[in-house]
């Protein structure tokens, strides 16, 4: 018996099977040229397998939103006309053409420090897959004849890889690559099968056929388990499961405390996929939806009525609230056609709000966008990385014209739409008596207030030990913060991870956290968590918390609570 420490669990749960590894057909394109004279052949060519890719898609779109986004790349122009140039002006064969094109899209969401915007580059690599398989007219390794429990092993798995299997045999998943928020823990989660994602040159440490138990509770593999570990696991397989009956028995109720003290519980999105996943979790709002997304699918400048159509589906979808955060985009998040020059620091730099401050005419166009689609929902506007009351004002004079226009023209919107601002800088935390009296909410943004906070590049390895938002500045911070925007009259939500921590929610009910947002998947264990709480008991944890002296001691704290 062998046990492997591996990572985070992505999906939770326990699974047990053969491991079974899964790899895809080999598509690499040969390095031939057209031959003079035939390059108009060739776009032919592309153009069928363009159709035939696409009515595969169309099958799998019927099932699933992620299929409908891959219906759009194929016909995205940034893919189309990097293919047909390459054609035309280099005369590549369509396979090198596409293959080359789509590294190309691909490095550059690879390039992005948000975890959802590198996803993206698995989106490409899925179609582009998909397009090359029309053209060479091969089919894909299958998952779908697998007949007996396995645990499915693979480097990567895409939304395409996963759509013909059959959940009766594949009881989880383990991959080298991909993160929390990677397209195969999203999937896992969808269809409830525990997972372990980048687990890395781990993966090399398990043979195909053997017997393996993913403990995706504690972050590891057994293989090759003795009898009693066998038998230990499957008992913890059958309570684990009862404390999810448990968490679906509170679907439909509120998220209130033991002594009466209510929350509002929100989901996170990066996209309208994401809008409609949230409903079905529980979820009574949208606290962030990533307006990113527009800019980054695109190969131009979202339009006004683009923007529209999409910020009206998202109100309409939601049924609550809708929190759209404007453009949050800087030299991590490059657009081509949106130039940056490179900076030493890009998270320092020329982003978020400074873009939009500066960029009036793209800030104008988003923020008439939202208007009109407040007309048809409940919709609240978010400005990211605000550091000072000018930014703000600035900001809100630029809405207020908006309006203006809107109004002259006749255009319906919401004249009492509520602007907010992410608190996520030291700065906004020292400012936010004078940043409450002047925003509609707060929404905590501890993802990148615990960077600033510590000092600490969150994508760095080498000292991601020192991130944790359980540091007691950041616990101070987000007291700061709640009882600051609290004196003048304002709501104070939260959408980092640490609003969707299990282990937070005592300290945040006992500050006064009135809004909780969270990744879809989190809602109903934090929904059964706060109405097993008290909010007496948990001010006064939260007042102690704030006299440790260390992460460990809040650590310890919460963690004796919960026992």
């Amino acid at each position: 018996m062998k046990i492997i420490q591996v990572s985070k669990a992505a999906s939770a749960g326990i699974a047990a099977g053969k491991a079974f590894f899964y790899k895809p057909v080999d598509l690499k394109a040969s390095a031939g040229l057209v031959a003079p004279g035939q390059t108009g052949a060739e776009l032919e060519r592309y153009r069928r397998a363009e159709e035939r890719a696409k009515e595969k898609i169309g099958v799998l779109a019927k099932n699933s939103d992620i299929f409908q986004a891959h219906l759009d790349l194929v016909d995205d122009p940034a893919l189309r006309d990097g293919v047909v140039r390459r054609i035309s002006e280099k005369r590549e064969n369509a396979e090198l053409a596409l293959q080359e094109t789509a590294a190309e899209i691909r490095e550059r969401f690879e390039k992005l420090d948000d975890d959802f915007f590198r996803e993206r580059a698995v989106d490409i690599r899925d179609v582009c897959r998909t397009l090359m398989l029309a053209l060479k007219g091969m089919e894909e390794n299958s998952l779908a004849g697998i007949r007996e429990q396995v645990v499915l092993f693979a480097d990567q798995l895409t939304p395409s890889d996963t759509a013909g299997m059959d959940l009766r045999f594949v009881t989880g998943f383990v991959t080298r690559t991909g993160g929390e928020n990677s397209h195969v823990a999203i999937m896992a989660r969808s269809m409830g099968l525990p997972a372990l994602v980048g687990v890395g040159d781990k993966i090399d440490e398990v043979a195909a056929g053997d017997s393996v138990i993913l403990d995706a509770l504690e972050g590891r593999l057994i293989v090759r388990p003795d009898e009693a570990t066998a038998a230990l696991y499957a008992g913890r397989r059958e309570r684990y499961r009862r404390h999810l009956k448990m968490l679906r028995q509170t679907n439909g109720l509120p998220a209130e405390t033991t002594d009466g003290c209510r929350v509002r519980l929100y989901a996170n999105a990066g996209n309208l996929e994401d809008v409609k996943k949230a409903a079905a979790e529980g979820a009574e709002g949208i606290g962030l939806l990533r307006s990113e997304f527009l800019y980054m699918q695109s190969a131009h400048l979202p339009t006004e009525d683009e923007q529209f159509a999409a910020y009206k589906s998202a109100a309409e979808l939601c049924g609550g609230e809708v929190v759209i955060r404007t453009l949050d985009i800087g030299g991590d998040k490059s657009l081509p056609y949106l130039p940056f020059e490179k900076e030493e620091n890009p998270f320092l730099g020329w982003r978020a709000i400074r873009i939009s401050l500066e960029r009036k005419d793209l800030f104008r166009t988003q923020l008439r966008a939202i208007l009109r689609a407040s007309a048809f929902g409940k919709v609240r506007v978010m400005y990211p990385m605000i550091i000072s009351v000018d930014e703000l004002e600035a900001a809100n004079r630029v809405l207020r014209e908006c309006e203006e226009e809107l109004a002259r023209q006749g255009t319906a919107f919401d004249a009492d739409i509520k602007a907010g601002i992410m608190v996520e800088t030291p700065a906004a935390v020292l400012c936010a008596d004078e940043l409450a009296q002047r925003a509609g909410f707060f929404s905590i943004g501890t993802n990148d207030l615990t960077q600033y906070l510590l000092a600490v590049d969150r994508g760095n390895k080498k000292i991601a030990a020192l991130y944790d938002s359980f540091h007691p500045a950041v616990v101070r911070s987000i007291r700061t913060v709640i009882e600051a925007g609290h004196r003048h009259g304002i709501p104070v939500g939260m959408c980092g991870e640490f609003a969707g921590n299990a282990d937070a929610v005592p300290l945040l009910l006992g500050f006064g956290l009135d809004e909780f947002s969270m990744s879809a998947a989190r809602i109903p264990e934090i929904r059964y968590l706060i109405r097993g709480s008290s909010r007496k008991e948990a001010q006064g944890l939260a007042q102690r918390a704030c006299r440790c002296a260390s992460a460990a001691e809040i650590r310890r704290l919460v963690e004796k609570k919960g026992k």
